[in-house]
């Protein structure tokens, strides 16, 4: 689990072990989401005006139900502001995936966004499952070419194929979508990994059940030097020590179509990144796991 040679939160590299468990074959789709909706009447963060008392100093005109919408510039920006190509739109939720105006048609296949973390729990308690800890996603995303930089082996794209939803061309504003997607694919648009699992890397990021930390904690030596099912729980260590509303953050995992090779090459089982557990975005969606209950 890890890597010791790309990010440095992913390092160190180091073992684990993870007991059995199933794990959705694709991300949840929109209509997967719909039936959930359409049968508890959810509403999701999203959809919903945040309060005043939760975000110290936010303006007034922020303070609307919308969320994060990736918005590429007409030209080159500089790479060291997210709010270059990210920004805050009134009224984008799940149902309108880009902003107001946009809808769901035709997508139906594709994975549902603009999900936060309550979104997702909801979801997995309505359909009897659970969100995966970090290491169970990563162990499935690898499926069982250990040690691989990428879901399928160490190249990119074998033979100029593309295996997997990313951003080619110059980001955060030249898209070639030489994969043949801007954004979102459908669910199945890519072959599955070695354990029949679709999209573990690329089209949109995966929520899982950890809380951030800056750096994986291996076991200690003197304990074999190995950990099994670890789970960060460490709720007040993920907090970002610079936000003023101290939201928790989460571990996301697998990279989206915003990932780049000349940023964020993020789409690798071993990559990882932080996330505030109340905000959703266009790239960021989940999948399910059960854990089997042993008699």
């Amino acid at each position: 689990m890890g890597s010791d040679h790309h990010y440095p939160e992913e390092a160190p590299a180091h073992r684990v072990s993870v007991d059995g468990f199933w794990i959705d074959r694709h991300q949840v789709t929109n209509a997967d989401f719909r039936r959930f909706v359409k049968e508890t009447g959810y509403v999701t963060v999203a959809e919903q005006v945040p309060r005043a008392e939760d975000y110290p100093g936010a303006l007034p005109d922020m303070l609307v139900a919308g969320s994060v919408v990736f918005t590429p510039p007409p030209g080159p920006v500089p790479l060291n502001s997210h709010f270059n190509w990210w920004a805050w739109v009134a009224g984008a939720n799940w149902r309108a995936p880009d902003g107001p105006g946009s809808t769901l048609h035709g997508r139906d296949r594709h994975p549902v966004v603009h999900v936060a973390w309550e979104d997702v729990e909801a979801y997995a308690k309505w359909a009897g499952k659970e969100l995966p800890t970090e290491a169970e996603w990563e162990f499935a995303a690898r499926g069982g070419v250990d040690g691989a930089e990428f879901a399928w082996g160490d190249e990119l794209t074998p033979k100029g194929r593309h295996l997997a939803n990313f951003w080619q061309g110059q980001f955060p504003w030249e898209n070639l979508e030489l994969d043949g997607f801007a954004r979102t694919a459908p669910i199945g648009s890519f072959p599955p990994n070695g354990y029949g699992l679709f999209d573990m890397i690329g089209n949109a990021w995966e929520w899982t059940s950890d809380f951030y930390a800056n750096v994986h904690t291996p076991a200690s030596p003197c304990c074999g030097g190995e950990r099994r099912n670890p789970l960060n729980t460490d709720i007040g260590g993920s907090v970002d020590p610079t936000d003023p509303a101290s939201i928790p953050r989460r571990v996301l995992k697998g990279g989206s179509f915003a990932c780049a090779e000349n940023y964020c090459k993020r789409y690798r089982p071993a990559a990882r990144m932080s996330h505030p557990v109340d905000t959703g975005t266009n790239h960021i969606t989940f999948r399910c796991i059960v854990r089997p209950t042993l008699q």
